[in-house]
């Protein structure tokens, strides 16, 4: 099928902190603030906070020896087709240890409508009526199903020089004929291996199966609310009143 040359959006920069993926480096960069977004982890979940108004980008490397093609889902919403997403739609390909910060909806091979954290009904999914999956990013990965090299092939002088190579080992074992033939040797030979683009178009790639390699999945909400919910290190829950604390009346204080 075809799909995106990440090469559209190469990026300028790297991240210091740890990424997301095993295949790919997955992390949330604030285009704003030029900071990449700390990663939380939370009951087996990763998380980052975002500030309403600040525009953002998912920044992406390959780590493998070979292409990959990453499929990347924002609120539930293909960013590439605009569809309601699928492991199975369009996404971008990344050479092997190429960087990309794919950083808004494309709207053409040109130019894209940039990410931007906002509340909920001012998001892109509630306002094409799809709000269900609001607060979550997913870049589903596939590894390119690469065909095995071609069989060698001898240039008209190597076949010349090995009929005559032949004709003399012949010759050899007829004036031989009572001799032992010799242990035959494993001849070495160098494969073709994958191939590399970067071009800024389409391209095809070939997946190496219909599930996903790596599923990768970060979900994001503003910071207050990851603190209520606990999901920040270090910050105060906020609990559910008790009805019922015990003790009796204090004094007042003052």
């Amino acid at each position: 099928m075809k799909t995106l040359l990440a090469a559209l959006l190469l990026a300028a920069g790297c991240s210091t902190l740890a990424s997301a993926g095993t295949l790919a480096d997955i992390q949330v960069l604030d285009r704003t603030t030029g900071k990449t977004l700390e990663t939380y982890r939370h009951m087996g979940r990763l998380y980052v906070a975002g500030t309403p108004g600040n525009r953002y980008a998912v920044s992406l490397r390959n780590k493998t020896g070979s292409r990959i093609l990453t499929v990347i889902s924002v609120d539930g919403v293909n960013v590439v087709s605009g569809e309601t997403a699928a492991a199975r739609q369009s996404g971008y390909v990344l050479a092997s240890g190429q960087s990309a910060d794919i950083a808004g909806w494309r709207k053409s091979m040109e130019e894209v409508a940039a990410f931007y954290f906002t509340r909920l009904p001012d998001s892109y999914a509630a306002r094409t009526d799809r709000p269900e999956n609001v607060g979550v990013i997913g870049v589903a990965v596939f590894n390119e199903d690469v065909p095995p090299p071609p069989p060698p092939t001898l240039s008209l002088q190597q076949k010349a020089e090995s009929s005559a190579a032949s004709q003399a080992d012949n010759a050899s074992h007829r004036a031989k004929a009572m001799a032992p033939a010799p242990a035959a040797e494993a001849k070495l030979g160098t494969g073709h291996g994958e191939r590399i683009a970067a071009r800024t178009e389409h391209t095809e790639f070939r997946r190496q199966g219909e599930q996903p390699n790596e599923l990768i999945t970060i979900y994001y909400d503003s910071r207050p609310n990851l603190i209520a919910r606990g999901i920040i290190p270090g910050a105060p829950r906020i609990t559910t009143p008790n009805p019922f604390p015990g003790g009796f009346v204090p004094d007042p204080k003052g």
